[in-house]
């Protein structure tokens, strides 16, 4: 049996087909589409005609592509670049007549939950209690716990696309003065969460997404190449030192460190900001870098509870505005 999962995030759309027989997720096939809608929307996070158009012809190409793989129905969601859209029913409603496929947008929460699950089957029991930290491009998502759930999971505005947009987009390379006044957000928001980190004294720090892959890389982690079960760690140390080095440079040049990507490049340095700032105010010296992240705690979920009527609840009518709200949250069982 294959399932698929399709995710559409600030800068691409994904498709992750993989083969669901046993425990583990084993991947067959995965498409990617760099789209770029955080540099499409307006100053009040609006994504126009154009970029939902494109976002329209996107999904279309991977649902075709998971069809021929043996997926009629792929588990769809968009992350906070659709969710916190104002005209965020409009874009998911022209998705759904252009392509018929429906996208969920999950609760930050609901997020930061399945990626500790992914994470936590990755690093194994042995990991002990668990801190999870995974930057997004609009959202920073993190979660602690001891078990399959986290005990504790937050949603923060600090993801690098918008800190990036907010923040940099006066300059390149920005001011130092910009860069203190992300540090600065980072604290404030991250404050109560850090308290908490640093009080329940993890044995496990462990990150996710591409923007923790890149800087591992840049500081000295094995190429993507190796293959995921290499191991790769971030030291604050060494971050604190590719800061430096990043704060210096323009976009284009970051581009040509090691593990920047061009598309990456111009939001790598508030990433790097939102990273050292956390892994400072949580006490933590370093992060294991988790290859499995929200995509695949989903493709988990829906193999170890056997059927999909977690993603199929029905969607609600959100009070006071008669408008739908996808935003629902998906508890995950408490079973070990």
């Amino acid at each position: 049996m294959r399932v698929g999962v399709v995710d559409v995030g600030s800068n691409t759309v994904r498709l992750v087909v993989a083969d669901a027989d046993g425990q583990v997720p084993l991947p067959v096939h995965t498409v990617k589409r760099r789209l770029r809608l955080a540099e499409d929307v307006d100053r009040d996070g609006r994504l126009g005609e154009e970029p939902v158009r494109k976002l329209v012809e996107a999904v279309r190409d991977v649902r075709a592509q998971a069809r021929r793989w043996g997926v009629a129905e792929p588990f769809a969601f968009a992350t906070s670049i659709v969710r916190d859209a104002p005209n965020r029913t409009e874009v998911l409603d022209a998705v759904e007549a252009g392509t018929g496929l429906r996208l969920r947008t999950l609760t930050g929460e609901a997020e930061a939950e399945l990626t500790f699950l992914a994470a936590r089957r990755w690093m194994g029991w042995r990991a002990g209690p668990l801190v999870l930290f995974d930057i997004g491009g609009g959202t920073f998502e993190v979660a602690f716990g001891r078990s399959r759930l986290p005990d504790y999971a937050a949603s923060l505005p600090l993801g690098a696309g918008r800190l990036t947009r907010d923040f940099f987009d006066e300059q390149d390379p920005p001011r130092g003065r910009d860069i203190k006044a992300v540090r600065r957000q980072v604290r404030h928001q991250l404050r109560d969460v850090a308290a908490r980190i640093r009080w329940e004294m993890p044995h496990t720090a462990v990150a996710t997404s591409r923007t923790f892959q890149q800087l591992a890389r840049l500081c000295g982690a094995a190429p993507g190449r190796y293959g995921p079960f290499v191991q790769r760690e971030l030291g604050r140390l060494e971050l604190g030192r590719a800061l430096k080095e990043l704060a210096q440079l323009p976009a284009d040049r970051r581009a040509q460190l090691p593990g920047i990507s061009a598309a990456r490049a111009g939001q790598c340095l508030a990433g790097a900001v939102v990273a050292h700032t956390a892994m400072k105010l949580t006490g933590l010296e370093s992060l294991t870098v988790c290859p499995w992240a929200l995509r695949e705690g989903i493709l988990l979920r829906y193999i170890e509870d056997g059927d999909d009527a977690w993603w199929a609840q029905e969607e609600r009518t959100a009070p006071g505005d008669g408008t739908r709200d996808d935003s629902t949250p998906l508890r995950l069982a408490t079973s070990p």
